[in-house]
C-alpha cells in the first residue's frame, strides 16, 4: 500500500470540501482569461502560497497561463520553502503520494531518482509533513491537468547554482511544468510593502539570482530558477501582482504576492 502525505492545511488556507474546494479553484481560475501571454506558453511559474483568500487571484493568473495545455502537461516540478522544520539542503518526500480533498497525487519516482543523485537533495517526510507552501499549489493543478504525476522538493538553505542544477535536471520537455512557490515581502505597511515589492520584481525580472528572506519567503527557489534562467538564456514576464492589503487583510501589516513566467527563448 503506498505511503500517504496527508493534507495539513485544508480548512485553512483553502476549503476542506472537495466541493467547496472545486468550486473555490474554479472560480479563481475563471476569474481570469485562459489564453496565452506575450511570450508563448511558459516553461515555468512562479506562484504564491498564502491562504486563497489572499492569494489565490494571484495564483490564478499564474495557472490561467498554462490553461490550453491541460492534455499535454504530465509531470510537475513544484519547489517551494520550507517554512517549520529547519533544513540544510532540499528534501524529496518518502510518501509516494500527496493528498488532498480533491483526491490523490502520485510522486513522480523517476524524477525523484534524478533529484536524489544531487549532494544538497535528501529524502525526508519531515519537512513535507505540515508545510503550506507545496500543499495548496495542489488543488489548482488537480483542476487543471487531467493526469499527471508530482516531484515536490522542499527548500532549506541551498545554494542559487545547487536548486539550479538539480532543476536542470528535471527540467524536461513540454510534458513539464517547474513551479517555484513563494509570496513576497511580509508584515509591511501597505505602502513600504509595495515599494519593497516593487524593487523585488524588477530584480526577477531582470533575472537577479541575489535576493533575501526580506524581499520573498521562497527567495531559494526564486533565486535557483533565476540562475538557470540566466544559464538557458530564458526570459520571466510578470503575470500580476497585489498584497494582503488589497485582498483580505488591513494596511497596517500586509503581504505581499506576485505571479511569474519564465520562457525559453525557443519558445
Amino acid at each position: 500500500m503506498a505511503s500517504v502525505r496527508n493534507a495539513a492545511v485544508a480548512g485553512l488556507f483553502y476549503p476542506g470540501d472537495a466541493r467547496s474546494l472545486a468550486a473555490e479553484v474554479e472560480e479563481l481560475l475563471g476569474g481570469v482569461e485562459q489564453a496565452g501571454p506575450r511570450l508563448g506558453y511558459p516553461k515555468a511559474l512562479i506562484v504564491p502560497h498564502a491562504g486563497y483568500i489572499y492569494s489565490g487571484a494571484i495564483a490564478g493568473a499564474a495557472y490561467a497561463q498554462v490553461g490550453h495545455r491541460r492534455s499535454q502537461i504530465r509531470r510537475i516540478v513544484l519547489i517551494g520553502p520550507s517554512h517549520r522544520v529547519y533544513l540544510r539542503g532540499m528534501a524529496v518526500p518518502a510518501a509516494e503520494v500527496f493528498q488532498t480533498p480533491l483526491g490523490m497525487v502520485t510522486v513522480d519516482r523517476e524524477l525523484k531518482a534524478r533529484v536524489l543523485v544531487h549532494e544538497q537533495v535528501i529524502e525526508s517526510d519531515l519537512p513535507h509533513a505540515s508545510e503550506h507552501s507545496l500543499e495548496v499549489q495542489l488543488p489548482f493543478l488537480q483542476m487543471m491537468f487531467d493526469d499527471f504525476t508530482l516531484l515536490p522538493v522542499a527548500l532549506g538553505s541551498a545554494s542559487a547554482p545547487a536548486v539550479a542544477a538539480a532543476l536542470a535536471d528535471v527540467w524536461g520537455d513540454e510534458e513539464t511544468l517547474v513551479l517555484v512557490s513563494s509570496d513576497l515581502s511580509h508584515y509591511l505597511s501597505y505602502d513600504e510593502a509595495r515599494a519593497v515589492d516593487d524593487a523585488t520584481i524588477a530584480a526577477i525580472l531582470r533575472n537577479d539570482a541575489t535576493l533575501t528572506g526580506e524581499q520573498a519567503c521562497g527567495c531559494i527557489g526564486i533565486n535557483g530558477l533565476t540562475f538557470l534562467a540566466r544559464q538557458r538564456s530564458a526570459r520571466i514576464e510578470e503575470i500580476a501582482r497585489c498584497n494582503s492589503g488589497d485582498t483580505a487583510g488591513d494596511r497596517n501589516r500586509v503581504v505581499g504576492y506576485g505571479a511569474f513566467s519564465l520562457h525559453e527563448s525557443a519558445a
